[in-house]
């Protein structure tokens, strides 16, 4: 049953526009009108200087609903929200709107990391497939060609059999990297200084002897001060040749000046669903290489992806509506170690 109109809590969407339209179903829609008093066609895109409308809305929130673009939760714009009690966040890292004032109010934040890990996990699952097939080399050259070829014998040390995956930082995403890699025939070794103990079927290992070992090195560790370019020159010129590096974690922790010369020979492959900046620069070797695969940070949850999103969102509302504890709470001591 449903909580009564009388004692249900105010919620106001917070977000950037044209999220929420893509966010949520009308189902959803549905549920949190049920569960709280929110008008679901307010979304609050500025909650520095809000408009009468949303500065009331905002007022008798307690639960603000986010994602992204949302406004940082700074003391002014706490400061308008006495009655907030939690912070309901419908994506992945709440660095960006959460800030220490919320901590200091005692605010319960939760968040979607653990649905928007499944996409990442699944296009770096597809990536690390194809990296051991040589896929995108064989592309380029078939494309080159436009004949028949001895692809077999050109193909001789390539395939999935038994091959070497790295994967660096247990995640909550590098940790559904290695779920999915268990039905194939993979050796797996993880290096996290966090991990005493690693999940079953992986090798826990340094981050230089697992660079050294493998021939596919996917990043997942959270962008921190302590892995600004922890993929450095000594870790890229410990891979063997032939390796592809997968980065769907932030630009910074691969240093691309030091990786540029290995892609640029040859010696190395690379799928890169981020960089560093962000937007390569136009004239970037990065846009045109053939042993590289660049794509615009979409490794996240795009399209209907985002419904899983808000699915678990509207589920942490529930919780909250019933008095329960979040299922993904977020605690401020876990972003010192997390996205």
């Amino acid at each position: 049953m449903h909580p009564t109109t009388d004692n249900r809590p105010s919620l106001l969407l917070a977000m950037g526009p044209g999220v929420a339209d893509r966010l949520f179903t009308g189902a959803h829609r549905a549920r949190l009108a049920a569960l709280t008093r929110t008008d679901p066609r307010l979304v609050a895109h500025d909650l520095t200087a809000p408009d009468a409308r949303t500065a009331a809305a905002l007022a008798e929130a307690e639960v603000l609903l986010t994602c992204w673009g949302a406004t940082p939760l700074t003391p002014e714009v706490l400061d308008r929200a006495p009655r907030l009690r939690a912070v309901v966040h419908a994506a992945g890292s709440v660095k960006h709107h959460v800030t220490d004032a919320c901590w200091e109010r005692g605010l319960r934040v939760t968040s979607a990391a653990a649905a928007n890990a499944l996409p990442v996990a699944e296009y770096t699952l597809a990536a690390i497939l194809f990296a051991g097939k040589g896929v995108l080399r064989s592309a380029r050259r078939y494309a080159e060609l436009r004949t028949d070829h001895a692809w077999l014998e050109e193909s001789a040390d390539r395939g999935n059999h038994r091959r070497t995956v790295g994967v660096v930082g247990a995640s909550r995403i590098g940790r559904r990297v290695i779920d999915l890699l268990r039905p194939f025939d993979f050796e797996i070794l993880l290096y996290d200084p966090y991990v005493e103990v690693p999940p079953p079927g992986t090798e826990l290992v340094g981050l230089d002897e697992l660079c050294a070992r493998s021939t596919v090195v996917s990043v997942h560790a959270p962008q921190l001060p302590s892995t600004h370019r922890m993929i450095g020159a000594a870790q890229l010129a410990a891979m063997p040749d032939g390796t592809t590096l997968i980065n769907t974690s932030r630009g910074s922790l691969v240093d691309e000046p030091a990786l540029l010369p290995h892609l640029l020979s040859g010696r190395l492959d690379a799928v890169l669903d981020v960089t560093d900046p962000e937007l390569p620069p136009p004239g970037s070797p990065l846009w045109t290489l053939p042993n590289v695969l660049l794509t615009p940070h979409v490794a996240g949850s795009l399209g209907n992806e985002l419904h899983r999103m808000a699915e678990q969102a509207v589920g942490e509302v529930e919780r909250y509506v019933r008095g329960e504890a979040f299922a993904e709470e977020v605690r401020a001591s876990d972003l010192t170690r997390s996205a």
